[in-house]
């Protein structure tokens, strides 16, 4: 089998080199070209295009690493491009969160000139049977104070600040049990104590109690801090009147009130710092 393929190796080369003669002879019959210049050409011809084909094929590797290259560049600045719009978004966010936090303010500045707010973020509440309080972003570094009232943008009671520390303080709310604020109904002018109540907190009510014997109140009545003593501001707005109704001892009378601010829905309060005592 060896001699077989020996024997068959020669006799390929050997055809191989007739072929290659004869078809130099026949170019140089049909041209003008040498004998030796038409061998050349014709052994080198499947060298030239083995050549040109690895030519081609190595150029086309290169342009498309020259196109993947320029992809992931625009890729880059794409992305670059994305993430400046997505900061420039959320710039656009904060400040029309701070453009509107301003415009609360102004506003109830101009209701109240004689207050001082600092506005705060709430950034946790704790409701129990018996407590409901909320915490804020703002202490004692802003001057805020123990005793100092809590409003919402509308200038209605949220509640007093009971705790402070440097960066935060915790506000007792209307509906807790431990507040009690003088109050005095707009209507009439009679005066009372806005307090929490166990018995009517879960129904988000509080109480209107110590009233006169002879209370006319109604329901839809307002009810405001009264300011007197000058420890709270005076004019706040409480709530209103649902109910009037009997003590348990069937003697006196006390009112059911509507807090006028949804302690649920607040995001954002404002704290009174300061403000001038009205007699």
């Amino acid at each position: 089998m060896k001699n077989f393929f020996s024997k068959t190796g020669i006799w390929l080369l050997a055809a191989a080199a007739v072929i290659a003669v004869a078809l130099c002879v026949l170019s140089a019959v049909s041209s003008n070209s040498s004998f030796l210049h038409n061998a050349a050409g014709v052994v080198t011809s499947p060298f030239r295009a083995a050549g040109s084909a690895v030519s081609g094929w190595v150029g086309g590797i290169s342009d498309r690493f020259e196109k993947v290259e320029k992809l992931q560049e625009e890729n880059r600045e794409l992305r670059k491009q994305l993430s400046q719009l997505q900061e420039t978004v959320r710039q656009g966010k904060v400040d029309s969160e701070e453009n509107q936090r301003l415009r609360k303010l102004l506003n109830l500045s101009k209701q109240r000139r004689d207050f001082t707010f600092e506005s705060a973020n709430i950034t946790e509440r704790s409701t129990s049977n018996w407590a409901s309080t909320m915490t804020l972003s703002k202490g004692t570094a802003q001057d805020v104070a123990v005793g100092n009232c809590v409003v919402s943008d509308e200038g209605y009671l949220v509640g007093v600040v009971s705790e402070v520390g440097l960066n935060w303080c915790t506000v007792t709310t209307v509906l807790d049990t431990d507040c009690q604020i003088g109050a005095k109904v707009f209507r009439t002018g009679e005066v009372a104590v806005a307090m929490g109540d166990l018995g009517l907190m879960a129904e988000n009510r509080l109480k209107l109690s110590y009233l006169q014997g002879s209370s006319s109140l109604i329901g839809g009545d307002q009810v405001l801090t009264s300011g007197l003593g000058g420890y709270y501001p005076s004019g706040l707005v409480i709530g209103s009147v649902e109910e009037l109704k009997t003590d348990d001892n069937g003697l006196t009378k006390y009112g059911v009130l509507i807090p006028q601010v949804d302690l649920n829905a607040l995001k954002e309060v404002f704290i009174i710092t300061s403000f001038d005592i009205v007699t």
